[in-house]
């Protein structure tokens, strides 16, 4: 047994699911695109039409935008990074905590910054701030479940807060019209 309850035989398996899931979604998209010429043709008109054209970023869109916003997509990014240290290491260490709290500020600041950006909706609030409200709620409810010892309970809080906080409304950030669209793909 390793250190911290990991099986020698769970950390060499660490990357087998994503790998295959990875080759699964290749192999997908190999076989439509085999199989089905016209449907590949039909879906670059569609991008063509939706303005998608992948270009070098353009990172002056973001330095020209709001301070709010600017701080938002560096705290995002932040706690982006640090929760994939956090999601692949051995949990409970000091650095795990240390990384814990950095990624909980990071977080909140990306929740709370959210709140204020609301351009997109004429100046109100969309459903993609039900996500910030969750976070706000869940932050506070992750870090006293570990602090009274529910492990499972901070675990599932944490891991649906990045998955739903971070990844889910990470890709909204590329659809047509908002900000990353138009820094990569507009």
């Amino acid at each position: 047994m390793a250190a911290h309850g990991k099986s020698i035989s769970q950390a060499s398996d660490r990357w087998s699911g994503l790998r295959n899931a990875a080759f699964g979604v290749g192999a997908a998209i190999l076989i439509v695109a085999v199989s089905t010429p016209q449907a590949v043709a039909d879906f670059g008109a569609f991008l063509q039409r939706i303005g998608f054209q992948p270009h070098a970023p353009d990172l002056s869109r973001i330095a020209a935008a709001p301070a709010v916003i600017q701080l938002h997509l560096y705290s995002a990014l932040t706690a982006l990074a640090i929760g994939v240290v956090l999601m692949m290491r051995v949990k409970g260490t000091t650095l795990h905590k240390l990384l814990g709290w950095t990624w909980v500020l990071a977080m909140g600041s990306t929740a709370v910054s959210s709140l204020f950006i609301r351009e997109i909706n004429h100046g109100a609030f969309s459903f993609i701030h039900l996500l910030s409200g969750w976070t706000i709620v869940g932050l506070p409810g992750a870090v006293y479940a570990i602090k009274r010892g529910k492990v499972s309970a901070h675990r599932r809080a944490m891991t649906g807060m990045f998955v739903g906080g971070l990844l889910i409304a990470g890709l909204f950030t590329f659809l047509p019209g908002r900000l990353l669209w138009t820094v990569f793909l507009g």
